[in-house]
């Protein structure tokens, strides 16, 4: 019985450090930004060297048009986009979904700023905020009428943690909020003061 015990502690143990050596870690203060390139929702390339030259850039990863706090935010961000284009600043967000969902988000959020489909999950990927959901919340969801990888397409089953970074000078990070429970998002009041 207790070599059973001793087993099963070594497994957790043993899952556990795996699931922290691939969990994603995001960009940290400080740290240089990757530039990237893709195209938003009215066909026009966005690239984050380009955006920068009018000033700081608000960057968000959200999982799609079917999370109901990623819309609420972005809604939110689209109702203080006058507050941030005054500072001087961008809004960029991203996502894994394909095109036509990209579609549906801005149709349900009213969004004007830039949301970019993530092709093969590049931007996530160089951003560190990339991971594959688990197969049984693949389930949950699917029983739920949501299946992401037709959501997704060519990326999958593959979703952003919740990553909000603020950019400035030299494509530095000056300000990263980076959270693994979906559901929480950072006050715009509080991104506002970092720009």
């Amino acid at each position: 019985m207790k070599r059973l015990f001793f087993l099963l502690q070594f497994v957790f143990f043993v899952s556990a450090v795996a699931w922290s050596q691939e969990a994603p870690e995001g960009l940290f203060i400080d740290s240089k930004a990757p530039d990237f390139k893709s195209k938003d929702q009215d066909g026009n390339e966005i690239r984050l060297k380009d955006v920068l030259k009018k000033g700081k850039v608000i960057l968000v990863f959200y999982r799609g048009q079917w999370c109901p706090y990623c819309n609420r935010f972005l809604s939110a961000l689209q109702d203080s986009l006058q507050l941030i284009k005054d500072k001087g600043a961008s809004l960029i967000a991203v996502s894994p979904e394909k095109p036509e969902s990209i579609d549906s988000t801005v149709e349900k959020t009213k969004v004007t700023f830039p949301v970019l489909y993530d092709e093969e999950l590049k931007i996530m990927k160089a951003y560190d905020v990339e991971y594959e959901v688990p197969e049984n919340t693949l389930t949950r969801y699917r029983n739920a009428g949501l299946d992401i990888e037709k959501n997704n397409g060519p990326n999958g089953k593959y979703l952003p943690i919740t990553a909000v970074y603020i950019i400035g000078d030299e494509q530095t990070v000056i300000y990263r909020f980076f959270e693994k429970d979906y559901k929480k998002r950072p006050a715009v009041k509080t991104l506002l003061t970092y720009l």
